[in-house]
């Protein structure tokens, strides 16, 4: 590397840590460091990031905290010696829907900011509230069900908006703020989501919120491209619509534009260049798709805990059970996001059911050897005679579900499809099931053929594979789940993947990595050069991902297919019977 070789910064602001790295014009990482909220601040009676309130079901975090944790995190990076003089442009991400309010007094002090002093000691006084409401806030109930009533129900908010109201999404949390603290907001001057607060921090004013996390307030009319007025009416109460635009400002809709230069309160401090720009910071899951980076009909499948799909797709399909944004960076495509509460969770109480029917000796590093070797040798959907056995489907929920939104339980069927002399037949019954051992190979096709479900309007037939049903182009498989083979080999089986499915690791940073790449793109790109066009030109496949899997197979693919059709009755009958529909 040489010593004046560029350098661009990437920042992500989450739950319990604030990370940041630099790359270099060749996308290759040079530095890194975090601040862990828990075990590096000082001063703040903390739990894994946040304070929780359980009697209001509140879910906080102190805005002071951010603000230290940069201070630390700048002091970090410069003592792993990245010089900050050779840094062309920063950007990054923030945990999703947060916001953060600013006093009048907070832009005057980020302009004025002096540069022997530390954020924290400086900005006390600039916001009229302390803290940020926390994604895990579950204290708006009441104020969702007026979201989704303002529009006509949460069909209707959702074709608006791409989400239908959520306790965690910002215009939600605006209406509660404005009723449970009043004054406060009365005395509010701006309000920062918390990708536009950290990008304030580096811009020296308040930025502009970023076009994409914009679409996580319940807020921001899509299709219109501006605030929607009812909406906006309704979160801002007696002050008004117009009122809280002023609050808000403007969404920065040219993701290809920079916000302007660093904050000449960093160039003192740390030495970085007045000509190094700041480019939007956007939402943590927008920034995921940047780092991959994903193309056009693309799939990321995060098999960790819970089950999160992400999709670049220029289809804007919006439904109650999903999300869309605009994408962080490409007009005309939109992220399309699943989030399921249920994922490795419920496929662990099924191998523990098989770990205790087959297994005596079982070690750390051997727990999922009778999961596997059983759902692999399990015949399609549970049929050893496709002409002859009904389907095996089931749904398995040891927490409640969202996507369905369904209480904890577990529902077993069968399922035949139509044939020429026949209407299909859906049963709710064991009969036929071998049970633990049925259930390795159905829980993992019961969360992919969800997955085929909800994303199977938005795929289309990639242009090196235009002989193949309509189906993503890739599935990038990433999360704990995407180390087990089966599993990998069943996900390509019911999603497909012209191109094949894909191990993806790009390390713990992803978010700050997303965020670095958007600067490089910022900063660099020649006139019409798209994000991806210019990352994945520089993109080194090989270090980041292998391919795990076929995808799609000639008749597996179709039978698959057969079966979503039978899921859907499924799900739609337990909606029934659970009293949901």
């Amino acid at each position: 590397m040489s010593a004046q070789e560029p350098l661009y910064l990437g920042f992500d602001l989450s739950t319990q840590q604030l990370k940041g790295l630099a790359v270099t014009s060749d996308l290759k990482v040079v530095h890194e460091a975090k601040f862990d909220f828990d075990a590096d601040s000082k001063g703040f009676n903390i739990k894994k990031g946040v304070i929780t309130d359980e009697e209001e079901h509140e879910v906080y975090a102190p805005v002071a905290l951010w603000l230290q944790a940069l201070d630390a995190l700048m002091t970090r990076l410069k003592d792993k010696g990245i010089d900050f003089s050779r840094v062309r442009g920063i950007s990054g991400s923030g945990q999703q829907h947060g916001s953060v309010y600013w006093s009048e007094a907070g832009e005057h002090a980020l302009q004025n900011l002096d540069s022997g002093k530390t954020l924290e000691d400086q900005l006390d006084h600039a916001f009229s509230h302390p803290f940020s409401p926390n994604w895990q806030d579950a204290s708006t109930q009441k104020e969702c069900d007026a979201f989704d009533a303002e529009l006509g129900g949460p069909q209707h908010l959702a074709d608006r908006t791409g989400s239908k109201a959520h306790h965690r999404f910002t215009g939600p949390q605006i209406l509660r703020f404005q009723r449970r603290y009043h004054e406060a907001y009365n005395k509010t001057s701006r309000i920062s989501l918390v990708s536009s607060f950290l990008a304030s921090l580096f811009l020296g004013k308040i930025a502009p919120i970023d076009i994409s996390d914009v679409c996580g307030m319940d807020l921001w009319d899509i299709k219109a491209g501006a605030w929607h007025e009812k909406l906006m009416s309704l979160a801002s109460g007696s002050e008004g619509a117009a009122a809280l635009k002023r609050k808000l400002g403007p969404a920065y809709e040219d993701s290809s534009r920079t916000l302007g230069p660093v904050n000449p309160y960093l160039v003192r401090r740390y030495g970085f260049h007045p000509s190094c720009q700041i480019a939007p910071f956007t939402g943590d899951n927008p920034a995921t798709i940047l780092a991959l980076p994903l193309r056009p009909n693309d799939a990321m499948v995060s098999l960790g805990t819970s089950t999160t799909f992400l999709m670049s797709t220029p289809h804007y399909a919006p439904d109650p059970a999903t999300h869309f944004f605009n994408h962080p960076t490409t007009p005309g495509l939109y992220m399309f996001m699943l989030c399921y509460k249920n994922g490795g969770l419920a496929r662990e109480r099924v191998r523990d059911d098989l770990n205790a029917t087959f297994s005596t000796d079982i070690t750390p590093s051997d727990t999922w050897s009778a999961f596997d070797e059983t759902a692999a040798s399990s015949p399609i959907l549970g049929q050893r005679s496709p002409a002859t056995d009904p389907m095996k489907l089931g749904l398995y929920f040891p927490r409640p579900e969202i996507v369905p939104n369904l209480p904890a339980g577990e529902w077993q069927y069968t399922y035949t499809p139509s044939a020429a002399s026949s209407s299909p037949k859906l049963k709710a019954t064991t009969e036929g099931w071998t049970r633990p051992q049925d259930d390795a190979r159905a829980i993992v096709e019961s969360q992919m053929l969800s997955l085929r479900l909800r994303s199977q309007r938005l795929v289309s037939s990639s242009p090196s594979s235009a002989s193949l049903p309509p189906q993503a182009r890739r599935i990038y498989l990433v999360g704990g789940g995407s180390r087990n083979a089966t599993i990998a080999r069943i996900a390509g089986e019911v999603l497909g993947g012209a191109e094949g499915v894909w191990k993806l690791d790009v390390g713990e940073n992803a978010c700050a990595l997303g965020g670095a790449y958007k600067a490089v793109w910022t900063v660099e790109r020649t006139e019409g050069e798209s994000f991806e066009d210019l990352i994945g030109a520089r993109w080194r496949e090989g270090e980041f991902a292998v391919k795990v899997g076929d995808g799609y197979q000639s008749g597996v693919w179709e039978r698959y297919g057969d079966a979503v059709r039978g899921f859907e009755a499924m799900e739609k009958e337990v909606l029934r019977m659970e009293g949901r529909v």
